[in-house]
């Protein structure tokens, strides 16, 4: 076997090795109110940040044990103990001016307009569609325009 072969057989290993161990990032809210990020995973650590707001969607990029370094809106990065995270849907909305819809059609009657950045409670989505919440306002909205768990 040439060099050149073994040296493309390396790669390949190496390609294949960060496939099969690689996690990718994945969305997850915040459980409470107030939720400390922290500058490494343990409690002996200081506090980064005091996040308020319940439901705020961040990425998880990596863990250990019971912690997640995580990614907000920001991109302020820091780990947050697994207790503080849940599974609810929420999401930012990403375009200025998006139109929330009675039913998931452009052709339904409009109901309001959201503000870019405005936090969206994600019900459902059914094909590129979401139903949320927001304010006093519920209806669907185009999942294009979202962006955090859905």
């Amino acid at each position: 076997m040439s060099w050149l072969n073994k040296i493309v057989l390396a790669y390949i290993i190496v390609f294949l090795n960060s496939l099969c161990f690689a996690e990718e990032s994945y969305y997850l809210t915040l459980r409470n109110d107030k939720v400390n990020l922290r500058q490494g995973p343990s409690f002996d650590y200081p506090v980064k940040i005091v996040y308020e707001k319940k439901f705020l969607p961040i990425l998880v990029l990596d863990k250990s044990d019971n912690w997640r370094k995580i990614l907000d809106h920001e991109n302020n990065s820091g780990w947050i103990h697994w207790s503080q995270l849940s599974k609810k849907k929420a999401a930012f909305n990403i375009l200025d001016n998006s139109i929330i819809f009675q039913r998931p059609s452009i052709y339904s009657k409009p109901l309001a307009m959201l503000e870019i950045g405005r936090l969206c409670l994600v019900k459902k989505c059914k094909n590129n569609w979401c139903k949320i919440r927001t304010g006093n306002f519920s209806g669907w909205i185009e999942k294009q325009n979202l962006k955090g768990r859905l």
